[in-house]
């Protein structure tokens, strides 16, 4: 997959407006009752870059950051400013926030996710670029240490331990995290005079699948 593992510059993405999409088919049957499909099982967030730009060298950043990805050719990370943590967002990081497994003593690897509940609801979405250093863990309420009992692929999501964790021992972890996105036009068009009268660029960028 064509991706670089660079951070759109949170200065820029900082007022953006975007959040989760979702795909559903609804047919209206005969009777007025209704049947709703999804060929989806996550959901696929969306950003306006453009909202967040405030001079003309955020439009300079911009237009660097845009070539340098080839437009639409090249993903990358986003920071998604309502929802990056693994907690809430006013809250601290801790290892006991996401139950991301449970030990059978034979399996090493577990890949970092985030529960989202609302009543017996609950989607599990998977967390596949955290923040390099941001990741703690725990194994039945007991911390771990990185680079000593458990590394961390940043580019994956993916925690491995160095021995298995015992049959039954809660998995948990704790992070910061950005979303994997890539440009959704080959074409960004600035006008300096349009610009200082208020008026900013449409830069629309969306969520991959990795």
């Amino acid at each position: 997959m064509r991706f670089h593992e660079v951070r759109f510059p949170t200065a820029l993405s900082f007022g953006s407006i975007g959040g989760p999409e979702r795909r559903t088919d609804v047919v209206t049957l005969a009777s007025g009752f209704e049947e709703r499909n999804t060929p989806w099982a996550h959901s696929r967030r969306r950003y306006d870059a453009g909202i967040g730009l405030r001079s003309m060298d955020d439009i300079d950043t911009l237009i660097a950051f845009f070539e340098a990805r080839r437009g639409q050719m090249y993903g990358f990370r986003w920071k998604d400013w309502a929802d990056f943590k693994s907690c809430k967002p006013s809250a601290q990081v801790s290892a006991a926030d996401q139950v991301i497994g449970s030990g059978d003593g034979v399996a090493t690897a577990f890949a970092l996710r985030k529960a989202y509940a609302s009543g017996d609801a609950v989607y599990l979405r998977p967390v596949a670029k955290p923040a390099a250093g941001s990741v703690v863990v725990a194994l039945d309420g007991v911390a771990q240490v990185e680079g000593v009992d458990f590394t961390v692929d940043a580019a994956t999501g993916v925690v491995s331990f160095l021995a298995a964790p015992a049959l039954g021992v809660p998995v948990t972890a704790g992070f910061e995290f950005d979303v994997p996105v890539r440009f959704d036009t080959d074409r960004i068009q600035t006008s300096a005079a349009t610009f200082q009268a208020g008026e900013v660029p449409d830069v629309p960028v969306v969520e991959l699948r990795v």
